[in-house]
C-alpha cells in the first residue's frame, strides 16, 4: 500500500510541476546526440530556409565533456565503434551539416572482398572510394566543433547535455496533435512544435508517440575491437567472411590499423571476450584462413583450458603456412587475405546484441523518428548508420518543403513525405541484411551449395557485381 501511494504521490507531484512551470517554445526539439540527431541540429541550423526555426538538442551523456574534447585532442589509438560512411552520408555531413572531420583518421577503402567460410566462394567487389571508415567520435565531435563555432544564441540553438527526458505529454490530453510538452529531469519545460526522436533503439519519444516496432533479436552478439597489422594493407579494402556461428568483418583505418566485427553465438562471443589478447588476436587470424572445423577445435580447447597460449598461436601459425603454401605464389597471399593482425588492443574489445526491428511509421502529428529510433538492422552490410544520415536528410527536405510552402513543420502532412521516401528504402535494407544473415547462419549442405552457386555467378558477372557494389556504396538514398 505504501508503495502504490508512493508511485502515484511521484506521478501527482510530475504533473503538478509540469503544469506549474511555464514551458520554454521550441520549433523543434531533438531527443538524442548521436550522428542522427547532432547531424539534424547542425544541418537545420546550416539551412537557409530553415535556420529561423527555434531548436533544442537533448542527449543524456556528456557530449561536452567526454564527445566534443575528441576533435581537439584525439587519443593515440582508434576507439572500437566505427562505421562505414557512404560517399552521399560523408557528403551530406560535410555540406548540408557544414562539419568538417578529421581526414587522418578517416580510411576511404576500395571494395569488399567477401569468402564463404564453408566453401570459399569469393566474391570480389572494386570500386574507388565505395566507403569510408570513421570513428563514431570523429563525426559527433566534429557536428560538435561545427556547432560552437556557428556561435548561435540560446534562443537559436540550446544543446543541453547530461539531460535525460522525464515526461512528454501533450499540451492537450484530448487533442493528439497539440504540441508535446516535454519536462526534463534538471527541471526544464519544453513545448515543441515538432519532436524528434533520434534516442535509439530504447526511444522515449517513440513510445510516447505509440508507434510499433516489429521485429527480433536474433540471439547473436556483435563482437567489436581495435587491431594492429603486421604492416598496412595491399590493398585498401574490407575483408569479410562468412562463417557458420555469424560472419567476421577486417576492415582497414590509416597506417597499420583496422577493426573488427565479430559477429557470432552468445556463447562464443562471451569466449572471444573473456580469453587474453594474445589468444583473441590468433583466432582473428585463423577465422580468415582456417576451416571451420579447426576454429572449432581451438574454442573447444580454449573453453576447457586445455590448450596454452604458445600452444594455441604455434598450431595457428603452422596450418596456416600449409594453406599459404598451398598457394600458386606468394603474391596471393595479399589478394585473398587480409594482413596478419599484430595485436588487439585488449581493453578495444566489446560486445553487443544483434537484432532487427522497424517502426511501422515513422511519423505522426508532431512526431518524427529517425535512427535507430525507427530501424536497426545487423551489422554484416554496415549500413545502419547510413540508413540514419539518409532519414535525416529526407527529413531535412520535408522541412524545408513545408517551410516555403508556409505549413506547420509539425503537421502530418508536412511530415509524410519524409516518412514516404525513407521507408521503402530502408525496408529493403533491412530486409536484403536479415535475408543474408538467414542465408549464412546455416551449414546445410543443399543451402551453402546454392548460395555458394550463387555469389561464384555473381562474381564472374562483372555488371551484376558493379550494381551491387554501387548500390552498397550508395546505400541509404
Amino acid at each position: 500500500m505504501l508503495a502504490k501511494f508512493a508511485i502515484v504521490r511521484k506521478c501527482t507531484l510530475r504533473k503538478l510541476a509540469s503544469t506549474s512551470i511555464s514551458p520554454k517554445l521550441t520549433d523543434v526539439l531533438i531527443v538524442g546526440g548521436g550522428p542522427a540527431g547532432l547531424t539534424l541540429a547542425a544541418a537545420l541550423k546550416s539551412t537557409p530556409k530553415l535556420q529561423h526555426l527555434k531548436t533544442t538538442l537533448v542527449d543524456a551523456s556528456d557530449l561536452m565533456g567526454k564527445v566534443a574534447p575528441f576533435y581537439d585532442c584525439p587519443p593515440e589509438n582508434f576507439t572500437n565503434r566505427v562505421v562505414s560512411l557512404t560517399p552521399p552520408s560523408k557528403s551530406f555531413i560535410e555540406t548540408k551539416a557544414g562539419a568538417k572531420m578529421l581526414e587522418d583518421r578517416i580510411q576511404p577503402y576500395d571494395g569488399m572482398y567477401v569468402t564463404d567460410g564453408l566453401t570459399n566462394s569469393t566474391l570480389d567487389m572494386e570500386r574507388e572510394s565505395m566507403a569510408y571508415m570513421v570513428e563514431l567520435l570523429n563525426i559527433q565531435s566534429s557536428l560538435l566543433k561545427r556547432i560552437k563555432e556557428m556561435n548561435l544564441p540560446d534562443e537559436s540553438l540550446r544543446l543541453l547535455d547530461n539531460t535525460k527526458v522525464a515526461n512528454i505529454e501533450h499540451s492537450d490530453p484530448e487533442d493528439i496533435t497539440s504540441w508535446p510538452i516535454v519536462t526534463l529531469d534538471n527541471g526544464d519545460v519544453f513545448k515543441t512544435r515538432l519532436l524528434v526522436g533520434a534516442d535509439g533503439f530504447n526511444s522515449p519519444v517513440r513510445k510516447f508517440s505509440e508507434i510499433e516496432s516489429r521485429g527480433w533479436f536474433y540471439n547473436r552478439f556483435g563482437l567489436v575491437a581495435t587491431m594492429k597489422l603486421e604492416y598496412p594493407p595491399y590493398k585498401l579494402r574490407g575483408w569479410q567472411r562468412f562463417l557458420p556461428t555469424g560472419p567476421i568483418a577486417h576492415l582497414t583505418l590509416p597506417d597499420n590499423n583496422a577493426t573488427l566485427v565479430w559477429s557470432t553465438t552468445e556463447s562464443l562471443s562471451r569466449l572471444l571476450r573473456e580469453i587474453t589478447p594474445e589468444q583473441f588476436t590468433g583466432l582473428v587470424n585463423a577465422a580468415f584462413v582456417l576451416e571451420d572445423s579447426d576454429l572449432k577445435y581451438y574454442y573447444c580447447q580454449l573453453e576447457k583450458g586445455a590448450i596454452s597460449t604458445e600452444e594455441l598461436l604455434e598450431d595457428i601459425n603452422f596450418r596456416t603456412e600449409q594453406v599459404y603454401d598451398s598457394l600458386e605464389n606468394d603474391d596471393l597471399i595479399d589478394e585473398v587475405y587480409p594482413p596478419r593482425v599484430k595485436s588487439v588492443l585488449g581493453p578495444s574489445r566489446a560486445r553487443f546484441p544483434l537484432k532487427m526491428f522497424h517502426a511501422d511509421t515513422y511519423c505522426k502529428d508532431r512526431i518524427a523518428l529517425v535512427g535507430d529510433a525507427a530501424h536497426t538492422t545487423h551489422p554484416l552490410a554496415g549500413q545502419g548508420l547510413n540508413m540514419g544520415q539518409g532519414d535525416v536528410e529526407a527529413l531535412v527536405k520535408a522541412l524545408e518543403n513545408a517551410s516555403m510552402r508556409g505549413l506547420d513543420i509539425g503537421s502530418l502532412l508536412s511530415l509524410q513525405p519524409f516518412w514516404a521516401e525513407r521507408y521503402p528504402i530502408n525496408n529493403m535494407l533491412l530486409g536484403m541484411t536479415d535475408k543474408l544473415h538467414k542465408i549464412y547462419s546455416t551449414d546445410f549442405t543443399p543451402v551453402v551449395a546454392l548460395r555458394s552457386l550463387g555469389v561464384d555467378v555473381i562474381n564472374k558477372f562483372g555488371p551484376l557485381k558493379d550494381l551491387i557494389s554501387g548500390t552498397l556504396s550508395d546505400s541509404g538514398r
